[in-house]
């Protein structure tokens, strides 16, 4: 199946991801209602996602991303939901649920699919990724599609360090290149560069943390006092969980934040064998073999505790 077959004949295309989108949901997209625009001119496309981070701006099509979700066509011939189920579609999905056909495409393991039609492969490690092998015209694309893609192929597979990283990846990504946009730029503008309030962040995440299970396991958190000291949003903290990552001897990460009394958002990452999507998944969470992430209720030492036991199982058969 290709994206021009799939949206055959219709007149009104909708396209959203989830909440708080990040890279990949955002390039994916972009990419895809840039490249839906670029062939099917007669088309009315919309995108809708929640406000995007300013890092974003780069891209073409920023501008014109719905924030409000607010449409004056109550039915949509065909609806796109990128990056997620529909469970994390926010305010879209009661406009994915009213389309006349729902498409769902993505790669994470825990999906198992909202769509009429879904395209999911745990196995690729990027939405754009798979979005661009379903283009019927991966060689037609032009600079922005390609500078949208990269983006999010960049930002999932953590500048292809991540496992899961294939030749078809690095691949597509210098198909992309070829386009001829600054991807040195791309990368540290919207990956690599921290403000100096991140940075503190950042600091005192690694201050805080704590060393355990043999030195296997690292946590740390961010209380709701410090949030609103520092006066941080939860973009602020993108990146951190990955830096506890890079602890020599540690195998799985750990880093929440307080989202309310008793609540905690957590990330959890892994290096080379801990599941952790299969961690989060226990606790109603989701996510990749290698990045996950739970809501959960409790203190910090409660879901501290929690998370490490289904960690320690997974640690226990790889000694």
């Amino acid at each position: 199946m290709k994206i021009l077959e799939l949206v055959k004949d219709a007149k009104t295309i909708g396209i959203s991801g989830h909440t708080r989108p990040d890279g990949d949901c955002v390039g994916a997209a972009l990419g895809l209602y840039l490249y839906l625009k670029k062939y099917l001119p007669e088309v009315m496309v919309h995108i809708f996602l929640e406000p995007l981070p300013a890092i974003f701006s780069c891209l073409a099509g920023y501008e014109e991303v719905n924030n409000n979700f607010q449409t004056d066509i109550d039915s949509y011939d065909v609806f796109f939901a990128l990056d997620t189920g529909k469970d994390r579609l926010g305010k879209a999905e009661k406009l994915f649920e009213r389309a006349e056909k729902k498409i769902n495409i993505d790669h994470h393991v825990s999906n198992t699919g909202s769509g009429d039609i879904n395209i999911i492969f745990p196995e690729i490690n990027s939405t754009c990724e798979v979005v661009y092998t379903l283009f019927e015209y991966p060689e037609g694309l032009d600079e922005d599609i390609a500078k949208a893609l990269y983006l999010g192929i960049i930002h999932d597979t953590g500048i292809f360090r991540f496992a899961g990283t294939t030749s078809q990846t690095l691949e597509i990504a210098g198909k992309l290149m070829a386009y001829g946009f600054d991807f040195t730029k791309l990368i540290n503008d919207t990956y690599y560069e921290k403000s100096y309030l991140q940075n503190q962040i950042l600091g005192r995440a690694l201050l805080e943390s704590i060393i355990f299970m043999d030195g296997r396991c690292i946590v740390s958190r961010l209380d709701r006092d410090s949030f609103d000291f520092y006066g941080v949003g939860a973009g602020d903290l993108e990146g951190i969980v990955n830096q506890l990552l890079i602890t020599k001897g540690v195998e799985c990460a750990i880093f929440m934040h307080q989202t309310k009394n008793l609540e905690y958002k957590v990330s959890l990452r892994s290096k080379s064998f801990v599941d952790v999507s299969k961690v989060a998944r226990y606790f109603g969470g989701g996510g990749h073999v290698r990045a996950a992430g739970v809501t959960m209720k409790g203190t910090f030492h409660d879901v501290t505790n929690n998370l490490s036991y289904h960690i320690e199982e997974q640690l226990k058969e790889n000694v």
